[in-house]
């Protein structure tokens, strides 16, 4: 996915609807793991401590805020990693208030289903009322300091407003998917670890049928909406269909199921450095433009520049696993010291940029 990504963005190919639209599914994936991902943790660990928070928030912003500062950059240009830092806290606040439940809970305790789905439906809710209305959204991010996390250059919320409602229902569809899946196996309903079809004969053929429909209806709706903005506002409504069209084709058969591309996993180790990375070394100009180091020579340009570009990434995604380990302490005490400094020099950092914009 993330190869696709780079590559619509390497191409500059924004302006043709159906590939836009097809990208938007990419982006939808990423958040749906998103949901999925930090649910199964939380549910099988029942780990809801700081020091995980700021573990996961470590390894989505230290690479960002250091090139917010040595490139004076807003946060939000990085649009995709204050998206899903967002939707991790709001993942870790739904999983961490009272009642938590977690696989541990329910076993001693079955009323932690309902608990868990009352909590499902109150951040649907939550999403709903702040997504008609703009002025709740507006009073809830637009006072300072946490303006300034959300602002573009120009100082207003309309692109932080735009990418979060874009994909708001995706990642409480990812956490229901986990839950949902979860409890399937818990009660023997679902067993995917033979190299086998989930479910035999008929059952199999069908799902994966309605899987490819889902997929084909939005490529359908992708090739036939008549404008950007139109599209934009269905995708938030229908995103999760060939999303989970797309989990019924690659885990219903369990000969797709059982195997995997190591070429492509290992790129996707580094999607987030190649993420961020593309912005400063694959292209130029705020992404309107490509990096040329070779001129006149574009097809050897861009062999250069791209193994420049995956090895870089690579080293950074290594680096931030040591400075992870440094700058996030599994002791409490020396983490609540570390978190006391960076808290001081964000807020010195933040007056200091306050009193430039005035």
């Amino acid at each position: 996915m993330q190869l696709l990504i780079l590559i619509y963005h390497f191409s500059g190919a924004s302006g043709v609807l159906p590939i836009y639209m097809h990208i938007r599914i990419l982006v939808a994936m990423y958040l749906f793991q998103t949901g999925y991902g930090h649910f199964c943790f939380f549910w099988s660990k029942g780990d809801y401590g700081i020091v995980r928070f700021c573990q996961v928030q470590f390894r989505l912003n230290w690479l960002v805020i250091v090139l917010c500062l040595v490139m004076n950059r807003p946060y939000q240009f990085y649009y995709f990693v204050p998206l899903v830092s967002f939707w991790f806290i709001l993942v870790y606040v739904t999983m961490s208030v009272w009642p938590r439940v977690s696989a541990k809970s329910v076993t001693e305790n079955s009323s932690g289903y309902a608990w868990m789905v009352f909590k499902f439906i109150a951040l649907v809710s939550l999403i709903v009322t702040i997504a008609i209305s703009e002025v709740f959204f507006y009073k809830i991010f637009d006072w300072w300091p946490i303006k300034e996390v959300f602002i573009t250059g120009d100082g207003k919320l309309y692109e932080w407003w735009f990418r979060w409602q874009l994909d708001r229902f995706i990642v409480p569809f990812g956490m229901l998917f986990a839950f949902i899946y979860i409890t399937l196996k818990k009660y023997k309903k679902l067993d995917d670890t033979k190299d086998e079809s989930l479910w035999s004969g008929c059952g199999a053929l069908s799902l994966t049928f309605l899987g490819l429909c889902m997929v084909t209806s939005y490529t359908v709706f992708a090739c036939l909406c008549p404008s950007k903005p139109d599209c934009n506002q269905t995708h938030s409504y229908i995103s999760v269909l060939p999303v989970l069209g797309f989990i019924l084709i690659r885990n219903v058969p369990g000969k797709l199921r059982a195997r995997y591309s190591t070429f492509f996993a290992w790129f996707g180790k580094i999607s987030l450095e190649l993420f961020i990375g593309q912005y400063h070394i694959w292209l130029a100009s705020d992404t309107k433009g490509t990096l040329v180091l070779i001129p006149n020579y574009p097809e050897v340009n861009l062999i250069v520049t791209s193994f420049i570009f995956l090895c870089t990434a690579h080293e950074i995604c290594t680096l931030t696993v040591q400075l992870q380990a440094f700058f996030v302490p599994k002791d409490l005490k020396e983490l609540f010291k570390r978190l006391s400094v960076l808290i001081c020099l964000i807020t010195v950092l933040a007056f200091f940029h306050k009193g430039f914009s005035v």
